[in-house]
Formats: C-alpha cells, sequence, structure tokens
C-alpha cells in the first residue's frame, strides 16, 4: 500500500493533523458540528464534564460527556470550502494511520449532527421553529471535484434544474440524502423536515440584494415552489449539503438540524434569535444521548 504524501495528508510538528491541531484520540465518535466558534462553548455548557479543548483558526473543538455519551464539538466556520476541510480532515482522524500515512484496515464510522441557524423558505415554517434536513441541496458545486455520482439524487437534481431554468455557467445543483439512523434519533412531531439547500455565499448566492444585481432575481421565488414526491425545500444556509456529501462518501452518518431564525418568505425575524438555538442544543445533546 503507498504512503499518503506529506504534500496530501499535511500533519503539525507534534503529529496533529494541519488545519483542526488535533489527535485521534481527542475526537468522540459523536461529534456536533457549529457554525459560530463561540457556539461551541454554548453546547458544552451543559457537559457533565469536558476531558479537552483546542482552537486553530476558526476551528475550536471540545471533548467531553454529556449524560454518560462522549461526543466532541466543533465550529467549522462559514461555508462548503470550510466543511471539506473539516470533513476530510476528521476522517483522516479516525481511519487514516496518521504514523505510517496509509489507510486503516477497519473503518470507523462517525456521527456528526449540525446545529445550525437558518432562514426558512416557507410561510408555514415559522421563525423559532426546528428543520431537519431530509436532503442536503448543494448549489456551491465543491462535491463535484469528487467521484460522486453513485451518491447523487439524479432524478431530483433534472428535476430542480428543470423546474428553476438553473443557468449553464452555474455549477449543476447535487443532492443528497441524510443518514436515515440518524433522522430516526433526532426526529419528533416538534422538527419540521425537507429539504435544506446550500449555497455558496451569502448575499447574492441567497438572492440578496444590496448594490449587485444577480442573475436571477425570481430563483428564490422558483425554489420556493419546486416540490418532489410531496418535499419541499424549507430553508437555505451555506453547510448541509457539503456535510451530507462527503459524510457519505467517506462512509459516515451525518444530519443538520436548523433553528429558524428569519422567514424569508414572511420577511420576517426572530424576537430572541439566541432562544431557538439554546432549545435546539438541548433538544438535540438530549435525542444523541439516549
Amino acid at each position: 500500500m503507498n504512503k499518503i504524501a506529506p504534500s496530501e495528508l499535511i500533519l503539525n510538528p507534534d503529529g496533529s493533523i494541519y488545519h483542526l491541531n488535533l489527535k485521534p484520540e481527542q475526537v468522540a465518535n459523536n461529534i456536533i458540528f457549529v457554525g459560530d466558534q463561540n457556539r461551541v462553548s454554548k453546547v458544552t455548557k451543559h457537559f457533565d464534564s469536558i476531558e479537552f479543548e483546542i482552537q486553530k483558526r476558526e476551528f475550536k473543538t471540545i471533548t467531553g460527556t454529556y449524560k454518560g455519551k462522549r461526543i466532541t464539538v466543533m465550529s467549522t466556520g462559514i461555508g462548503p470550502d470550510n466543511i471539506d476541510i473539516v470533513m476530510n480532515e476528521l476522517d483522516a482522524l479516525v481511519n487514516i494511520d496518521l504514523v505510517n500515512r496509509v489507510p486503516k484496515k477497519t473503518h470507523t464510522k462517525l456521527n456528526i449532527v449540525r446545529i445550525g441557524t437558518s432562514g426558512s423558505l416557507q410561510a408555514d415554517i415559522p421563525v423559532d421553529s426546528f428543520v431537519l434536513a431530509k436532503y442536503g441541496l448543494g448549489f456551491d458545486g465543491m462535491l463535484h471535484s469528487y467521484d460522486c455520482e453513485a451518491i447523487l439524487e439524479a432524478d431530483v437534481e433534472d428535476a430542480f434544474i428543470k423546474h428553476t431554468n438553473w443557468s449553464p455557467r452555474k455549477a449543476r445543483p447535487y443532492i443528497v440524502k441524510n443518514s436515515s439512523e440518524l433522522e430516526e434519533k433526532l426526529i419528533s412531531d416538534k422538527v419540521f423536515s425537507g429539504v435544506t439547500a446550500t449555497a455558496g455565499g451569502f448575499y447574492g448566492p441567497q438572492g440578496r440584494v444590496l448594490r449587485l444585481a444577480i442573475q436571477d432575481p425570481e430563483l428564490n421565488k422558483k425554489i420556493d415552489n419546486f416540490e418532489f414526491n410531496n418535499t419541499k425545500v424549507t430553508n437555505l444556509e451555506m453547510e448541509t449539503s457539503a456535510i451530507y456529501g462527503l459524510s457519505k462518501l467517506l462512509g459516515h452518518n451525518a444530519c443538520s438540524m436548523n433553528a429558524i431564525i428569519a422567514n424569508r418568505a414572511n420577511g420576517t425575524f426572530s424576537p430572541d434569535p439566541y432562544k431557538p438555538v439554546e432549545e435546539l442544543i438541548v433538544y438535540t445533546l438530549n435525542k444523541l444521548a439516549q
């Protein structure tokens, strides 16, 4: 078996993985992603004990125990490009022998849950509610850098492209299903579910106009109206599809939970956006600990 070159698998002088600055023993098999580094401690303040904490750049990691379950909480920063770093380095920590630079013979499967904030695209999904992403719909194109055809929902993609008259100058939208195993653990009558769309930016890519005209001013309305097998696009954010795609390719479970703090259809914003996030954190921790 050929060794992975130092230029491809980059390690720090202490043997930790380059960007995350972590070693294998510092990562639990159950992982919570948050975007904001300041939200990590808002999750881990509920822990019974903390065993490890580190930060490099926007990547802050704390590992500890909640109701007997060992959990790692990690900030990913914003966007699919950051997810590419986080997912590949996390997988390397558990599935590559970092000393000998070869893949391990036994595969370790991680359970990854994103806790994020998002804006609802549907009028009937109000602010302060929770949305579980049954599918991730990516507009960013990142996943196309990998051999990913086998995990994509091509029929849904084709229907979406036709419905929106998607510009051929943009990356082809890709759709990946979540982990059914994690969905069963996290779903309840408190949670809406549907398709979470992932944009490659916050302003133009999500239809916001400040001083720049956008390619398709009607795109958000087309996205709102898209439906496939009774499933609609529920919300728009910047990480889920990349997490789903890379998790599935690397053999991990992933599910995205979103606190809805804005409703784009109604033009409303949560009067206290911190409250639904705190409630979603406690909800998710309890579901993972069961």
